[in-house]
């Protein structure tokens, strides 16, 4: 066997290793496999509505472009599932809860109850056991705050509006200031623009709110005062730029339901 053989035989089985790779990738990317990555980021995409150009970098980049949505967006993201498998033990504990009122209707396990249907969105049997664990001795702003909060959830701004006023009255920068915007929500939608916009004000001065900024955008807007509204709807999205991944992810229903806003606001 001669030097030169010798020598080019490490170079082949080289070569020979790098396209068994290529060949391995090629078929990946054409694979079940592939489509199937590809088609978990667009399933993810449509659930978590990230910047659109994700959505081009998925279709054209194939299960590269999909593996790399994974790594910037998906993978993050599964810090926020932390709070869908909380469901899991608190959905226990509301069957627990049903059962101990039936023996024991104390004020404070149906006041537990209600948080935890709360929690759950089931609004309508979160106010029913706030109604329960409210009685004339009850001094804590807290059950009146959340009663307000599902009443509001349900669109049901009369009930809310007694609710909201105890708790502001005793203490205005209650939940930072969240039930003081909350109030002023309720304000505009009781016909009482006047307190609406006085409280407004008032709040936005001092809470930075993604909740409170989009309700006095559409406060304004029912007012007519459009370029006013698009203002607070703009500075809504401009706080993504400072904001941390977590947060802006977080906070994506907001930002969408501001550009949804901004979209169907008159000229």
């Amino acid at each position: 066997m001669t030097c030169g053989s010798m020598a080019r035989r490490p170079d082949l089985s080289r070569r020979a290793i790098l396209r068994l790779n290529m060949g391995s990738l090629f078929l990946f990317a054409f694979s079940w496999w592939g489509i199937l990555l590809q088609g978990f980021t667009i399933f993810h995409f449509i659930r978590r509505r990230p910047d659109t150009f994700w959505l081009w970098i998925i279709l054209i980049g194939g299960w590269l472009g999909a593996l790399v949505y994974i790594m910037v967006e998906a993978v993050p993201d599964a810090g926020l599932l932390r709070q869908s498998f909380k469901g899991f033990p608190r959905r226990a504990r509301i069957h627990e809860l049903e059962g101990a009122v039936l023996d024991n209707p104390s004020a404070g396990n149906y006041e537990e109850l209600a948080d935890l249907y709360l929690d759950e969105g089931k609004y309508a049997h979160a106010r029913q056991c706030y109604d329960k664990a409210i009685s004339s001795r009850t001094d804590s702003p807290d059950p009146f705050y959340r009663r307000g909060v599902a009443a509001v959830a349900m669109a049901d701004f009369d009930a809310a509006q007694p609710d909201l006023e105890r708790v502001v009255s005793q203490d205005a920068q209650y939940d930072f200031h969240r039930a003081a915007g909350l109030l002023a929500h309720v304000y505009a939608n009781v016909s009482q623009p006047e307190k609406a916009a006085a409280l407004f004000e008032q709040v936005t001065k001092i809470s930075t709110a993604s909740e409170t900024y989009y309700n006095y955008a559409t406060f304004l807007a029912a007012q007519g005062r459009n370029a006013e509204a698009r203002e607070w709807a703009q500075r809504l999205l401009d706080k993504r730029r400072n904001m941390p991944g977590y947060l802006r992810r977080r906070e994506r229903p907001w930002f969408r339901k501001a550009n949804a806003f901004l979209r169907g606001l008159p000229a």
